[in-house]
């Protein structure tokens, strides 16, 4: 079932939820949406799993305005989202991409409200891009080079991404399916998003999680590199990192039935 949260004035972020039971929040990566997460909300439910998957704004069925593409604002929009569900407070949260650096900031900026367990996968942190002291992930010029191609070529944008994403081969299908997620986003918030990767910077922001942390990063991650989740698990007290050696950004697709697996797995501990 599909609704809709204001979360400022004139701003509504789309939720979809599916299925009963313990709460699991899903937090879509750059420059998708929430249907990216099908291949787990097909399952999910039938383990006694409530599926909550949002559309951060700009992306998807969300409202786009022309500002809020910063961390702080994203998390904001969960914290709406969230506080308006009146879960308890056992909900798993679940960041992809940015949308695990999104989390990372919600976990630091709200204390965790609501969050019982969380789990980055593949995720945009503790930087997306190399800075001083920090010499892993992209460069900042390779973004900026992203960010002049949402200017003058949206769609090879997206192909060129899309063809960093998965180690494993996919289907030409697939492949145009997953590429038009990002055709639903806005060309602003695509554009804000990026923005987003290049500025932020959350290595102050792990060192205040206390929630208990489960890593999940594909080897061969050609967008966040693997030293990135080595950096993650040394950050946050007490995480758990779980390798997956035939994946690179998109895991959750590349070894399909063991990144499920593992999810159930750690939903159930």
């Amino acid at each position: 079932m599909g609704h809709y949260v204001v979360v400022e004035p004139g701003v509504k972020i789309y939720v979809e939820e599916l299925g009963s039971g313990k709460p699991v929040v899903l937090i879509h990566g750059w420059p998708v949406n929430c249907k990216m997460f099908e291949y787990q909300t097909n399952i999910l439910p039938k383990h006694g799993y409530r599926c909550i998957s949002i559309d951060l704004r700009g992306y998807g069925r969300s409202d786009a305005p022309w500002d809020g593409y910063n961390y702080d604002r994203m998390a904001d929009d969960i914290y709406e989202v969230i506080k308006s569900l009146n879960l308890e407070c056992d909900a798993t949260l679940v960041g992809f991409s940015m949308g695990g650096g999104i989390a990372v900031r919600y976990m630091s900026r709200y204390k965790g409200y609501k969050i019982n367990k969380l789990l980055l996968c593949g995720a945009a942190a503790p930087s997306f891009v190399q800075r001083p002291g920090f010499p892993y992930g992209m460069t900042t010029e390779a973004v900026q080079q992203f960010i002049a191609g949402a200017y003058t070529d949206r769609p090879q944008l997206l192909t060129q991404f899309g063809n960093m994403f998965f180690h494993k081969p996919v289907t030409p299908a697939f492949s145009d399916w997953f590429r038009s997620l990002g055709f639903d986003a806005s060309s602003h918030g695509t554009i804000g998003g990026l923005e987003a990767l290049r500025d932020e910077d959350l290595r102050n922001d792990l060192t205040q999680i206390a929630t208990p942390t489960y890593i999940f990063h594909g080897i061969h991650d050609q967008v966040c590199p693997f030293p990135l989740a080595i950096a993650m698990h040394q950050a946050i007290t007490g995480s758990i990192l779980l390798r997956f050696d035939e994946s690179g950004h998109g895991l959750f697709y590349d070894e399909l039935d063991t990144f499920n697996a593992r999810l159930l797995d750690v939903l159930r501990f």
